[in-house]
């Protein structure tokens, strides 16, 4: 039934009533500006919106913009849609809207603006209804090989437009292992860890470099497998066989005979809802034979004595006629390798594993342009460690000390010993035995055959025998070395260190002596035998020296220097009382102890001097927002003078003239404006120093960094473009900002009116570009200024006018300029002044001749040979 629009007008009232009355007084309001909001495919006739207007007499309402064929306004001033609104035609809509009394306006007009919402009523799609893919034996688990893509016309900023891919099903699938897999955002496709391991490409003949490829060589090949055949090639079904097999996987085609087939879902709504609208696709996949294959990691013996260059691996690229290049990882100056044309690696002369125990060749396959036809292959080869090496001793002579009386398995010491071979293998694991050892004494010690540890057997006595010397042979599974072994029996600390002086009296110093200073010398002794442990003297400072400001360097011998080993500080304490100890490291006999002999003391006191001031941190750094306000202080120095004296304070280096120091207080002001984008930090030295002695100052840098804040807007770099009316490329736009993160990138591009245009489409292309495209062609060339809204990252931003020139071009893609008609003509003024020039000279000209023509009479006549000569 078609319905007039007056029978239309007539039902709205019903139509509305049925629609809700409780929604249509909601949908009520004053006659203003008003911004609605409908769901696309909303069934009409529709009431969007009903204007009341308090002036009288309004009888009418005349409606025009945008979309007035969709959406209509009836007498009494209902908004109601037309016919369904769709967001993928239009996203929104303004109109104006005027109140009319008699066909006269009496309010308005107002601007409605109504967007459409999009609903999830468009289904995704894929960009091709079948895809075609080669994958290669053994490609790594989870790198994609291809890729599906699929679109949605609903609003990509909902939901509606979310795709997720999903694997459907895998064609065949023997072993019910999915050998692919999918990546449910961007439609990558890859092999699964059972796919690297179990794809397998169709058997063909391999050739090698430069090989020919021609019916001839396969029956060349053929025969090679092949007794001769007394039957024809062409009549050999064996032959026809490997013929076809060969022929078919040179020129296998993907869509008519793959090796596999994914049945690829996409869905909206995420994939996660029962209501989301799906898309489906093939992929076709052929599995490609993969020759290049990493023949490592190879084992080699070191100081093999085989012949070389001796052949180690080859590889083969799945390009015949690749060219190979090997080459080192690590920049070593000894590199004994090399490659062949046809791939093999050779070792071109002995390994040393104590020299190298790994070596990583890179193997390169290019064409002959030298392009990659292979991804670069790194082979590991491990030098294998022989036996080659003597155990060595660390010491030419391991000389311990054991003191008497010691109970039997006393541990004297342990020899130490080394082997170059490698580490954990047999050909490093050092046994220990004693060699020869003196005849009296046949078991004395002992040592583990594993580790080395000697102990005693017995109970020595330093008055039987004060040195055991003995052989101790390390060895390997093939070599073995004697090592001399000293053993000193030293007699019992029974005799205490005693000091010279009970007390060296009171040492003065000034507060800035350097460190290292020797304050004095004191000396103690031992009655232990010397050269041993028992007699040895340790010094050791054990009160009066909280700070650690002082030490006792000694050989060891009785002599001990008292030092100064950290900076004197009269404020911090002016004198010291130290206690010295004389220790030996044996210890003391059982039951005697160091008494009072065995300890010293001496007195220090340390004298004023007057210093320069010191700051209280050693480390100034400060950071601050650019736009902070003059007069703010970003920081307060602290120092003060060790004497308690008068400081004050200045500042240097501030090459922008942004700061100043209070001389008194040390606090550092900012005395004009910031700018990160001039400078974004920089450093100023501030000075303490004595009032009454300036010469008396310390220095300290003051690091100052800068904060952005969003105080530039994003710009456009170039301001001008043309498109070719014959070829319309998409212009690129390129903005930048003086800010830095987040106050810039990535930036926001859209056409200034905000909406869409049916001319232009903007889109954005990354974080500081963005891609105009014209969408109708130009039958004219046409100049267009078009409004471009650029904001940062924080929202921040304006609109900037870019000119577009649409027009014809050369054959160079430039914009043709034709000649301008009005550059061959010259106006009034011009013509005028070219002629009275004209006429000018030909005056000056006429009287130049008449003056000649009156001289010429007075003169004799010419005659006609003079005549003749004149002409000439």
């Amino acid at each position: 039934m078609i319905m007039t629009p007056m029978v239309h007008l007539l039902l709205l009232p019903l139509l509305f009533s049925i629609a809700g009355g409780k929604d249509l007084e909601e949908k009520k309001g004053l006659f203003k500006d008003t911004e609605l909001h409908v769901p696309e495919g909303t069934p009409v006739p529709y009431p969007i919106h009903q204007f009341q207007v308090t002036h009288q007499g309004v009888n009418n309402f005349r409606l025009s913009g945008e979309g007035k064929e969709d959406i209509k306004i009836s007498n009494d001033g209902w908004l109601y849609l037309e016919r369904p609104l769709d967001w993928s035609r239009d996203n929104h809509y303004i109109i104006t809207v005027e109140a009319l009394a008699d066909d006269e306006v009496v309010d308005g007009p107002i601007i409605v603006t109504i967007n459409v919402l999009d609903v999830n009523n468009n289904a995704p799609y894929f960009n091709q209804s079948v895809y075609t893919a080669m994958v290669k034996e053994n490609n790594p688990n989870g790198v994609p090989f291809t890729r599906v893509f699929a679109l949605d016309r609903d609003d990509p900023k909902t939901p509606n437009a979310h795709l997720s891919y999903s694997l459907v099903s895998q064609i065949p699938n023997k072993h019910h292992s999915l050998l692919f897999q999918i990546n449910p955002n961007t439609g990558e496709i890859s092999t699964t860890e059972e796919g690297e391991n179990m794809l397998k490409a169709r058997e063909g003949i391999q050739y090698g470099r430069g090989e020919d490829r021609s019916i001839e060589a396969l029956k060349t090949k053929f025969d090679e497998y092949c007794s001769v055949q007394e039957i024809p090639y062409e009549q050999n079904p064996f032959f026809t066989c490997v013929e076809r097999a060969e022929m078919r996987r040179r020129n296998v085609d993907p869509l008519d005979d793959p090796d596999y087939t994914l049945i690829v879902r996409v869905q909206d709504l995420g994939g996660e809802s029962e209501t989301a609208l799906s898309g489906n696709t093939r992929v076709h996949i052929v599995v490609q034979q993969n020759l290049w294959i990493n023949p490592g990691p190879i084992t080699l013996k070191e100081h093999s004595p085989a012949s070389y260059p001796l052949v180690i691996a080859k590889v083969q690229s799945n390009e015949p006629d690749a060219v190979y290049t090997l080459v080192q990882k690590e920049r070593e100056q000894k590199f004994p390798f090399r490659i062949t044309e046809d791939g093999q690696i050779h070792l071109t002369e002995e390994l040393d594993r104590e020299h190298k125990d790994m070596y990583i060749l890179v193997v390169l396959a290019r064409d002959n342009s030298g392009k990659e036809v292979d991804p670069p292959m790194e082979i590991q080869v491990l030098v294998e460690d022989v036996n080659d090496n003597r155990p060595m001793c660390e010491n030419e002579e391991s000389v311990f000390e054991v003191q008497e009386n010691e109970p039997v398995g006393s541990l004297v010491g342990q020899l130490l010993a080394h082997d170059k071979d490698e580490e954990g293998t047999l050909n490093a694991q050092l046994t220990y035995a004693i060699e020869s050892q003196d005849d009296s004494t046949p078991t004395t010690f002992s040592i583990d055959a594993a580790t080395g540890r000697i102990q005693a057997l017995r109970m020595l006595q330093r008055k039987e025998q004060q040195i055991y010397s003995f052989n101790v042979r390390v060895s390997d599974p093939a070599f073995s070395t004697d090592c001399k072994v000293v053993i000193k029996v030293i007699d019992v600390n029974n005799e205490m260190p005693l000091f010279e002086k009970e007390d060296y009296g009171n040492y003065t110093l000034e507060e800035d002596t350097p460190i290292g200073h020797t304050v004095l010398t004191i000396r103690a002794s031992d009655a232990d035998d010397p050269d041993s442990g028992s007699s040895f003297i340790e010094f050791h400072i054990t009160a009066g020296n909280d700070d650690d400001l002082f030490a006792v360097e000694t050989d060891g011998k009785g002599v001990g220097q008292v030092v100064i080993a950290r900076p004197l500080d009269f404020e911090l304490s002016p004198t010291y009382r130290l206690q010295i100890d004389a220790r030996n490291p044996e210890p003391l006999m059982k039951d005697l102890e160091y008494g009072s002999e065995s300890t010293t003391f001496v007195s220090v006191s340390v004298t004023d001097i007057d210093e320069a001031p010191e700051f209280s941190m050693d480390i100034l750094y400060v950071t601050v927002p650019e736009n902070t306000t003059k007069g703010s202080v970003l920081l307060t120095v602290e120092a003060k003078d060790p004497e308690g004296k008068e400081i004050g304070f200045k500042l240097d280096g501030d090459t922008q003239g942004w700061l100043e120091i209070d001389a008194a207080t040390g606090e550092i002001k900012t005395k004009d404006k910031l700018d990160r984008e001039t400078l974004e930090s920089f450093k100023v030295t501030v000075t303490a120093f004595e009032k009454e002695n300036p010469e008396k100052s310390s220095e300290r840098v003051v690091s100052v960094q800068l904060l952005d804040v969003n105080d530039n807007v994003p710009k456009l770099v170039e301001t001008q473009a043309f498109i070719c009316v014959q070829k319309p490329v998409p212009v690129v736009i390129k903005a930048t900002d003086g800010d830095s993160h987040p106050f810039s990138e990535p930036f926001t591009f859209t056409l200034g009116s905000g909406k869409k245009s049916p001319n232009w489409e903007l889109l954005n292309v990354d974080g500081t570009t963005a891609k105009l495209t014209l969408k109708k062609k130009s039958s004219e060339d046409k100049t267009f200024i078009l409004p471009i809204n650029i904001k940062d990252n924080a929202g921040m931003g304006v609109t900037h006018p870019f000119e577009v020139r649409v027009c014809n071009c050369t054959e160079l893609g430039y914009c043709y300029m034709a000649p301008d008609p009005r550059s061959l003509s010259y106006g009034v003024g011009p013509t005028i002044g070219i002629l009275a020039g004209t006429v000018g000279f030909c005056l000056i000209v006429f009287i130049i001749v008449i003056k000649r023509t009156k001289k010429g009479g007075k003169k004799k006549t010419l005659t006609e040979e003079d005549e003749r000569n004149a002409m000439m």
